[in-house]
């Protein structure tokens, strides 16, 4: 008998590597990197807003400085009577009509430096040094024309109630606004001033507030 020949395992040649693990790797980093950036891009626009909210905050509150010298001169200052208020003033920013507006309201004045000039003065800005905030304001008298309060009354001036009267109910201001309902008497209707405001913060933020007012 001829020996049977011992049975040689077979070697397969060694695969060539062919990179796809390093594909998948790199699509991996790819995604990652852009996930990151959107991240960060989300962050940045968070922090913008919310600094941005923070700086309309505290315009708010700067804008408020306008009120009391507004106020100190309707009552004993330059426009502390009806005969002072029955013309315009621009040394005193104030209007004795209703001064014109854009669609949201706000007076044209304040939206444009050369408008501004034509009815106010720059000189009574509010500057808060140290801030860089800066406050421009008008007062208009919501009537259709100059002239004296008592002498346009309610068919050219917007009109309010001077308040509940003493001790009253709503129902007793209805019977004392018209006299002829059997109350006590009309009651006194006061002219509408309107204050609007306009404050300069940082990084060109800028904020727009709005009031009206009886005297």
């Amino acid at each position: 008998m001829k020996p049977t020949p011992a049975l040689r395992p077979r070697t397969c040649p060694p695969r060539r590597s062919r990179g796809v693990v390093m594909l998948f790797v790199l699509i991996t980093m790819v995604i990652l990197l852009i996930g990151a950036a959107a991240l960060l891009r989300s962050f940045n626009t968070s922090l913008t807003s919310a600094g941005n909210l923070a700086f309309k905050r505290d315009l708010m509150n700067q804008g408020e400085r306008a009120v009391p010298v507004v106020l100190a001169a309707m009552k004993t200052g330059a426009l502390d009577s009806a005969t002072l208020r029955a013309n315009d003033l621009p040394a005193q920013n104030y209007s004795a009509s209703i001064l014109p507006t854009n669609d949201a309201g706000i007076p044209n004045a304040l939206l444009s430096d050369s408008a501004f000039t034509a009815v106010a003065s720059t000189a009574n800005d509010i500057a808060v040094s140290g801030q860089g905030v800066k406050i421009r304001y008008v007062v208009d008298r919501l009537c259709s024309t100059s002239g004296l309060d008592t002498a346009l009354g309610a068919d050219k001036c917007t009109l309010a109630n001077s308040g509940m009267p003493t001790g009253g109910s709503s129902s007793d201001l209805v019977r004392a606004e018209d006299a002829t309902s059997g109350g006590s008497g009309a009651a006194t209707l006061q002219v509408v001033y309107r204050l609007s405001i306009r404050v300069d913060g940082p990084r060109g933020t800028q904020a727009f507030f709005q009031t009206t007012f009886t005297l």
